[in-house]
């Protein structure tokens, strides 16, 4: 028989609130071979991420990919390492912090904001924890993904739903699976790359670079593809480019398996080889500075290019925890939690201190011990 997460020490007459539960990737808790084997071993034994047969992938991963992957990965963490810590967690944490703020403005009624990671710490248990002894009876899960993947969104569906099949006093539970086109995240992505450009010129193209994925995926029914494009092509309007001024491509591909094109690498060779001497590079599918825009963009393929003959690659920045990504993201979570009573101009459905305060006057009667 299962055994579920008890709340004994609920309180009769507690008020409730809306909780909001911010999601990202993940990150090792140290530039170090062990942290970083730590955190490849949960990553890359997630079924989202690696759809092979579990026993031959876990042959794959134990005996070559462990034992070869993390001293490399570590150095490539170590680049990018900051006196604060990992500049995902960094960057995630400033989002939730402003986020929350932002929120308890716009919304009546108590809100919180937990930040938990699929992968590595604060984890999505710890996340759905705080909430819960916040209070949070009802909570709007954020994926930071704004383009959908089984690979991403999909991994935080199955994390949360697991967190919360072992509770027994399961919260109202509201899912955002995408917001690739979303106006106002559209337009400050746009407004970062004009800022970026107006104060450092701009370069004779611009490259959307999202992270790969094995083109299977995209065989076998995902959306992300044709997120990212979507994506990329509002953008670009958005920014003022024409039809020759971008293009788009995908990174970070690992393995044998053909991926999503064309390739972030070989595109940057073949346009420094082609006469570009200048080019930007914008990455709209990370929330959040990391590994793969700092280390692997700036460092990286900044090389490929000027070994090719290109002079100078800009970067970007994400779009962090900038207040118009904030803005974007409240205003996301607004939309999804309406009818809610932290949303609602109804006085009646958010209980007073005099109302809960009765409520807990007849539980006690009634023989409850608090």
């Amino acid at each position: 028989m299962p055994s579920y997460q008890s709340t004994p020490n609920y309180a009769h007459g507690s008020g409730e609130s809306l909780g909001v539960l911010l999601v990202n990737l993940g990150t090792p808790d140290a530039p170090t071979p062990g942290a970083v084997r730590r955190y490849l071993a949960q990553f890359l034994w997630d079924p989202r991420i690696v759809e092979k047969p579990r026993w031959l992938w876990w042959l794959i991963l134990h005996g070559v990919i462990l034992r070869i992957r993390p001293a490399r990965s570590a150095e490539a963490y170590r680049k990018i390492w900051t006196d604060e810590g990992s500049p995902l967690l960094v960057h995630s944490r400033g989002l939730a912090g402003k986020l929350r703020t932002t929120l308890a403005t716009r919304l009546a009624g108590d809100v919180h904001v937990a930040l938990g990671m699929s992968y590595g710490n604060p984890s999505i248990d710890a996340a759905l924890d705080e909430l819960h002894a916040a209070g949070a009876r009802r909570i709007v899960v954020l994926p930071l993904y704004p383009q959908y993947s089984g690979t991403t969104t999909g991994s935080v569906f199955d994390a949360v739903t697991a967190s919360l099949s072992r509770r027994r006093w399961v919260p109202e539970l509201r899912f955002i699976n995408h917001y690739h086109d979303l106006p106002a995240y559209i337009e400050a992505v746009a407004a970062k790359i004009r800022d970026h450009r107006s104060a450092n010129g701009a370069g004779q193209k611009l490259l959307f670079s999202f992270h790969g994925v094995p083109k299977q995926t995209l065989l076998d029914g995902d959306p992300y593809h044709c997120h990212c494009r979507k994506t990329a092509r509002l953008v670009a309007a958005a920014a003022g480019l024409g039809d020759d001024d971008w293009l788009v491509t995908f990174q970070s591909r690992v393995g044998r398996d053909e991926w999503l094109r064309p390739y972030t690498d070989e595109t940057v060779r073949e346009l420094g080889r082609q006469g570009v001497e200048s080019l930007d590079v914008v990455c709209p599918g990370f929330a959040a500075d990391c590994l793969e825009t700092l280390e692997e963009i700036v460092m990286q393929n900044r090389e490929f290019f000027e070994e090719a003959g290109g002079r100078r690659l800009a970067y970007v920045p994400a779009l962090n925890a900038d207040d118009a990504h904030v803005d974007a993201l409240a205003g996301l979570v607004e939309r999804h939690a309406a009818g809610w009573p932290e949303t609602s101009a109804d006085p009646a459905l958010r209980p007073s201190a005099d109302d809960r305060e009765a409520s807990r006057r007849r539980a006690l009667a009634m023989g409850a011990s608090q």
